[in-house]
């Protein structure tokens, strides 16, 4: 690509990041631009929540096919939702949120600027009242991120930056806290590395959400001595050989690790090592092109797990 096509598609990107509130630099290299520091706001909606199992936090894993979403109801009623798939997997996630009762979402996060991840997002944001967007500081030149970001701007949003020691939200009443613990670094080669990496607790349990994040991300936090363990892990970059790593599996102790990919999909999600080691370390193990939507539900002590194909598998407890 020549000198005069990079400035011209880095000054609409400079446009459309400086009408959703990104504080744009004069110097831009490619795509790679400052984005604001996050701050604090209020949530979308002060309308009650639909019908919550009072005290629970539920995280289902959506079935997108070969893609990620995660659609998290928080013990106090609010909601996160975590990529939304292509772009026609964004039907089928704005399907189940309607499904469950919900016409806004509190918190949104695209994890990286990668089809299957964000290509849902806009039409997502389209249909709900929004509160907080959070992506990270990377960005692509494709025409999905494109209608994402025309579309937060349609829609008069900011985005937060998502990075490592942003605090999603919190509450010292019910125990939980939703933070971001990657990226960490502000540069990588792979837009992968640039997953935002969300974990939550809620009083006993955990969850973490790996996004499409490496192994050069999980030798970060390994460095930065960040707690990884937890109950549940959405396996990183599906299940890719590329993630994963030996040290991290066993540091997470995980009792249950969700594989989130379509069924007989080109990459051959997941890599048969990758799954042999969640196996070594005891995790339990559910898969979104085998069991469907996989839905887990936790008080902050007991760990329930619910299959929408019934016949994959029986519900466990933990």
């Amino acid at each position: 690509m020549n000198k005069k096509i990079i400035g011209i598609i880095s000054a609409v990107a400079a446009l459309l990041l400086g009408l959703l509130g990104f504080e744009v630099s004069h110097e831009l290299i490619g795509y790679d631009l400052p984005w604001d520091e996050p701050s604090e706001t209020s949530a979308a909606s002060n309308s009650p929540p639909p019908s919550h199992i009072a005290g629970s936090l539920i995280s289902h894993y959506i079935d997108v096919g070969q893609g990620d979403s995660e659609f998290i109801e928080l013990p106090d009623g609010k909601t996160l939702l975590i990529d939304a798939g292509t772009r026609e997997g964004g039907e089928a996630v704005i399907s189940y949120i309607k499904s469950l009762g919900y016409s806004s979402i509190d918190y949104v996060v695209g994890t990286h600027p990668h089809s299957d991840h964000i290509g849902g997002l806009a039409d997502v944001i389209k249909e709900f009242d929004i509160g907080q967007i959070y992506m990270p500081n990377a960005v692509n030149t494709s025409k999905t991120y494109e209608y994402l970001l025309n579309t937060i701007s349609n829609k008069k949003k900011k985005v937060k930056t998502a990075k490592a020691g942003v605090k999603i939200t919190s509450s010292d009443e019910l125990s939980y806290t939703v933070d971001i613990i990657a990226p960490i670094s502000k540069e990588y080669e792979s837009l992968n590395n640039y997953s935002a990496v969300i974990k939550i607790r809620y009083k006993n349990r955990s969850f973490l959400y790996m996004g499409d994040a490496e192994t050069l991300v999980e030798k970060e936090l390994s460095n930065k001595k960040t707690d990884l363990s937890a109950d549940v892990v959405k396996v990183g970059h599906h299940g890719s050989s590329s993630s994963s790593s030996d040290s991290f599996v066993k540091s997470t102790g995980a009792k249950y690790a969700v594989f989130s990919l379509g069924k007989d999909n080109d990459y051959g999600h997941p890599h048969a090592p990758i799954v042999k080691r969640w196996q070594k370390y005891k995790a339990e193990l559910y898969r979104t092109d085998e069991c469907g939507t996989i839905t887990i539900y936790s008080d902050g002590d007991s760990l329930n797990v619910h299959l929408e194909k019934e016949n994959a598998a029986l519900p466990k407890a933990a």
